[in-house]
């Protein structure tokens, strides 16, 4: 079953949010308190702001738009967490796994990345993404938690260069890549360099798997570059073009390599095996 609505306030209508939805929508109370919990209600407020609405007794106004969108599927799947590799107060490491994305959709958060933090740290930590991790991959994810772990970390993970820092992915992707490729381009009118070693290639279905080295940090760095040469990434709807097949972004960073804004010592993850 899947509902996808729009309803606008009018007046009359229940101002209190579940009572709204009990009314206008047919599902239980308890169906539509989880849905909400979920992030599967939006609220569009008289500004035009569009957020989700979490909490039953919020208080709605006439001429607000709520939004509902309900997939039994994604409400009852299994439940997605990611691994917690190194908690340093400062900043934190993950092991982000497949088929979690980062925000959600319109249909819910439950099984986001950005969702399950809220739930790891109490009190909600704030989190700073580093433009050098590409957070739509999976695999292994750096946090930091203070202004201080920041800027250190953009020191480190400098857009121009990394000073002492180290991001290694590995990837599926369209066509049969090079064995050694060097790719030297700009992004956003900035230089940027990704080195790339190919593991396989595999005729059918054409596609490569792919070792890649970040030599500078620009946004998206990796998906932009391959798919400028014709690889795009698998399952890339943003750079390369919808696969149905693909079951997410076939892109997963696997080393991770930086010096701690906390001690100094340098730090080292991997889940190559």
């Amino acid at each position: 079953m899947e509902i996808d609505a729009v309803l606008e306030v009018e007046a009359g209508d229940p101002q209190i949010a579940i009572d709204f939805l009990v009314s206008n929508v047919n599902l239980s109370k308890t169906r539509l308190k989880d849905l909400m919990n979920k992030g599967g209600v939006w609220r569009v407020n008289l500004a035009g702001e569009r957020h989700r609405m979490r909490r039953a007794m919020t208080d709605i106004l006439v001429g607000e738009q709520i939004e509902i969108f309900y997939d039994e599927a994604i409400l009852t799947a299994k439940a997605i967490i990611p691994e917690l590799l190194h908690d340093a107060g400062q900043y934190s490491v993950w092991n982000k796994p497949a088929g979690m994305t980062l925000d959600g959709t319109d249909f819910g958060d439950t099984n986001s990345f950005r969702r399950a933090l809220d739930f790891q740290f109490k009190p909600i930590r704030e989190c700073v993404w580093l433009n050098a991790i590409d957070y739509e991959s999976t695999g292994l994810v750096v946090l930091a938690h203070t202004r201080k772990a920041a800027l250190a970390f953009s020191e480190a993970f400098d857009p121009d260069g990394f000073q002492a820092a180290m991001v290694h992915y590995r990837a599926d992707v369209g066509g049969e890549v090079p064995e050694q490729l060097s790719i030297v381009e700009l992004l956003d009118d900035q230089i940027a360099q990704t080195r790339i070693s190919r593991i396989r290639y595999d005729a059918r279905p054409d596609r490569s798997v792919i070792d890649i080295w970040l030599e500078t940090g620009r946004p998206d760095q990796a998906r932009r570059h391959l798919a400028g040469q014709g690889y795009p990434v698998v399952g890339d709807e943003v750079y390369g073009s919808p696969d149905e097949d693909a079951m997410g972004l076939r892109l997963r960073a696997v080393e991770l390599s930086f010096d701690c804004p906390v001690t100094g010592q340098n730090r080292y993850f991997s889940l190559v095996k």
